[in-house]
């Protein structure tokens, strides 16, 4: 299967079990693995033909706006859904990184959809 892939986007969402970390918006990462078959879209180099990179990445810099999430786990599955439904992949990988232990790089979540 091909694949698209966008390597750690940075996007600022509220997320965190307590009130005060959902306060503000913080940094994360996300990395978004699309499958899908690109033979059609590499022989007419339609970008209509394929998944518009530049599209799905807008959509997830503002998927944040005015949203909230207690686990990067439920904000994982959302975002998984939220592709499969707008953008039509075959299938999604989706990491999100949170940097909240001072004694880690980060603590990430990745989900795959569908299985």
């Amino acid at each position: 299967m091909d694949q698209i892939v966008i390597q750690d986007l940075e996007v600022f969402y509220r997320v965190g079990v307590p009130d005060q970390e959902r306060a503000q918006a913080q940094r994360l990462l996300l990395t978004v693995e699309l499958e899908q078959d690109f033979t059609l879209a590499a022989q007419t180099d339609d970008v209509e033909r394929t998944i518009d990179y530049a599209h799905l990445s807008r959509r997830l810099l503002g998927f944040g706006d005015d949203c909230h999430w207690k686990l990067i786990e439920t904000l994982a599955v959302d975002l998984a859904a939220m592709i499969l439904r707008e953008f039509k992949p075959e299938r999604v990988a989706v990491e999100v990184k949170k940097f909240v232990l001072p004694e880690a790089r980060w603590v990430s979540v990745r989900v795959r959809r569908p299985p």
